[in-house]
């Protein structure tokens, strides 16, 4: 069994960990840590989880991690890169679902996130958990930057086009939404009912911290230079992310045939579904599932240069826990599916 340590386990990626590894058969859940829930049992945090995880939350600042296999930090920004040289030092594999390790450029890192970056060794040898993309060196990582939730969409939506060299990729267009579980479990006038119900609006227009992520990423799949415009929104709902994406085709990929170069692309990908020719995918077929489902456009028929994807997966599983868990599995050499295997909850 791989003993689990979570590290903030009181937000909506943390208890999403948990619902995820409670039910994972290799999986043994040793310690989940909060400062200002200690002594708490979690089931008290949260009810959903009774009867399936019995641990009670330990002090973060006297937690012996070191008794775990693997740690997957659900803190803010700046937290597992601090333990990080402690804990692979100790043995300890760390999978961080912030920013800590995704970005290679110690500089870029501390321009967008505003912290030094305070192991920059450790981020040179850090693999990025995207695995349908990166799954050999996640399989041999001591650390692993869990992807952002924008960026899965974007990376594995345009994947295929730009390796091919299909598409003009200094002119990309991303047009992305999410529920506002995105923001995290905190109290925020922003994310307030009042406030995000019966409302959309767009935010970060002119920066947001998941472009230089996702760009960085597409670099490396292109030949050419990359251009990216990215739009997020926030929409009324709780879960769910909905990215449509715009590239358009060099004139001598004008006769390609998209559709099947996406199903060639994901046939093997246990957790990408290529949707059939025309198909609309709405995000409440990938609620509380690892599914990322993709359908391949072009408006204006098999001669236009346009092509839109729609990409859709649930914020908080394939968008963040679930593709932690995912990575654990091959940096454990379990079959990558194990434990992710949940149908989708409709409605």
């Amino acid at each position: 069994m791989i003993k689990v340590g979570i590290v903030g386990g009181t937000g909506y990626t943390g208890v999403e960990l948990l619902r995820l590894l409670s039910q994972h058969p290799d999986a043994e859940l040793t310690m989940i840590t909060s400062r200002k829930e200690a002594g708490t049992p979690v089931a008290d945090l949260y009810p959903s989880l009774r009867g399936f995880v019995d641990l009670a939350f330990s002090d973060t600042a006297t937690a012996d991690l070191t008794r775990c296999d693997v740690v997957f930090y659900a803190t803010p920004h700046g937290v597992a890169m601090a333990d990080a040289p402690r804990m692979t030092a100790a043995g300890v594999r760390i999978i961080d679902l912030a920013a800590d390790f995704r970005l290679q450029d110690p500089a870029l890192f501390e321009r967008w996130y505003k912290l030094p970056h305070t192991c920059p060794d450790l981020l040179a040898e850090a693999a990025y958990g995207l695995p349908e993309l990166n799954r050999d060196a996640i399989a041999k990582a001591r650390i692993v930057a869990n992807p952002g939730c924008y960026p899965t969409t974007m990376q594995l939506g345009f994947a295929p086009l730009l390796k091919g060299g299909f598409v003009d990729a200094a002119h990309l267009i991303a047009d992305c939404k999410s529920g506002v579980s995105g923001a995290g479990r905190k109290a925020d006038l922003g994310i307030a009912f009042s406030e995000s119900s019966d409302n959309f609006k767009a935010y970060g227009v002119t920066g947001h911290r998941h472009h230089p992520e996702t760009v960085e990423r597409l670099r490396g799949l292109s030949a050419d230079p990359v251009g990216l415009i990215f739009t997020p929104h926030l929409v009324p709902m709780i879960r769910g992310m909905h990215s449509t994406l715009y590239a358009r085709l060099k004139p001598a990929a004008l006769g390609l045939d998209v559709q099947a170069l996406y199903e060639s692309a994901y046939r093997d990908e246990p957790f990408v579904d290529v949707m059939p020719p025309g198909a609309h995918p709405d995000t409440r077929s990938t609620r509380a599932s690892n599914v990322l489902r993709i359908a391949v456009h072009r408006p204006d028929g098999p001669d236009g240069d346009t092509v839109v994807l729609l990409v859709v997966q649930d914020n908080l599983v394939k968008g963040a826990s679930g593709q932690a868990v995912q990575c654990m599995n091959l940096m454990f050499g379990l079959a990558e599916t194990t434990g992710l295997r949940q149908v989708p909850v409709l409605p």
